[in-house]
């Protein structure tokens, strides 16, 4: 028997796919944080760090957050501080999906949208991070999470995610593969993987025109995946490969989870698969593979499923036809 809604925060199942990739000689499983229940793994942190700051009182009854988010993070937030009776202000950009703003506006948080993007690097995050900073010297007793340099965002994954992970598979993970963002997750599950001495590689699926472990930016349409700086919470020495996707790898990615898995995952997801599809040769015979699979696809109808949004941004997609093990039948998948 759990009590509250944030209860039920991680113990996400790890189920093999043993379809998308059938004819190669790998075990992959992905871990289906969509199915935390404010959908995605940002769950994990969101609670983490609204629960320590309750605890070292850093977050009073009255107290207000203030974070930016693309979307998850603030979802995640919305939902704790709803449950804990707190105020949330979101600060969000005009690339914020409107699926995510209905559902910030349903859990009651306070949403604002920066129209315009810093003068100086041209990107919508350092806009966001200054609106942040400003409405923090004009709100009395608030409180930034600070997703990208919060030691809790790490925490969280490194108590819950990767421990979970290990334990399924009694450590015996020979890749895992994670998103970067925030990189509170591969922290995380990196720092995990180091001090219980696993053998497991870790691969960092990164945005083309991220500068997280790159230095060429580039416009980005895909939100979750990459980031215009390099996170505080980055430690490139505890990240043994990079594997860079674009937009396209990331919708392509979703399809084929979708036609093959039936799983309906984020933009993000469909990026870890893309990294998987392009070390596939490099994976040795037998070897037991992990990709996280951050949050759920209905966030994402209006954009990476519909089929003109697709088209108005990246022209045609084309389809092409591959067949479903285990069925018998064919089924659409997509590339670009």
């Amino acid at each position: 028997m759990r009590t509250g809604i944030l209860s039920a925060v991680g113990g996400t199942p790890l189920v093999r796919l043993d379809r998308i990739f059938a004819a190669t000689s790998f075990r992959l499983f992905a871990k289906l944080e969509a199915l935390n229940p404010g959908g995605s793994s940002k769950d994990r942190p969101a609670m983490a760090i609204v629960e320590s700051g309750l605890c070292s009182g850093a977050i009073r009854s009255d107290s207000v957050i203030v974070e930016s988010s693309s979307g998850n993070m603030g979802i995640g937030l919305a939902q704790a501080c709803r449950y804990h009776g707190l105020r949330f202000i979101c600060v969000v950009d005009p690339k914020a999906s409107r699926v995510n703003l209905k559902i910030l506006e349903a859990y009651g948080a306070e949403v604002e949208i920066v129209a315009e993007p810093d003068p100086e690097s041209g990107e919508f995050l350092q806009a966001r991070l200054a609106r942040v900073r400003a409405l923090l010297c004009e709100i009395e007793n608030s409180f930034w999470p600070n997703q990208y340099a919060n030691a809790e965002n790490a925490g969280s994954h490194y108590r819950t995610t990767m421990a979970e992970v290990a334990a399924a598979l009694d450590g015996q993970i020979e890749l895992l593969f994670v998103a970067t963002s925030t990189c509170g997750t591969i922290r995380g599950c990196a720092e995990f993987v180091r001090d219980h001495r696993l053998a497991t590689r870790i691969i960092a699926v990164d945005a083309v025109g991220s500068l997280i472990f790159g230095d060429q930016p580039a416009r980005r349409m895909v939100p979750g995946l990459g980031a215009s700086i390099r996170p505080p919470l980055c430690a490139p020495e505890l990240v043994d490969q990079v594997v860079y996707v674009n937009d396209v790898d990331c919708i392509t990615g979703c399809h084929r989870l979708l036609h093959h898995e039936a799983i309906l995952a984020g933009g993000s997801s469909g990026g870890v698969i893309a990294a998987v599809d392009k070390v596939r040769d490099d994976i040795a015979v037998g070897a037991t593979c992990v990709a996280i699979l951050p949050d759920r696809g209905e966030r994402y109808l209006d954009t990476i499923y519909d089929e003109r949004w697709t088209r108005e941004h990246f022209g045609e997609i084309e389809p092409v036809v591959a067949m479903a093990a285990g069925n018998g039948r064919s089924s659409p998948a997509w590339r670009g």
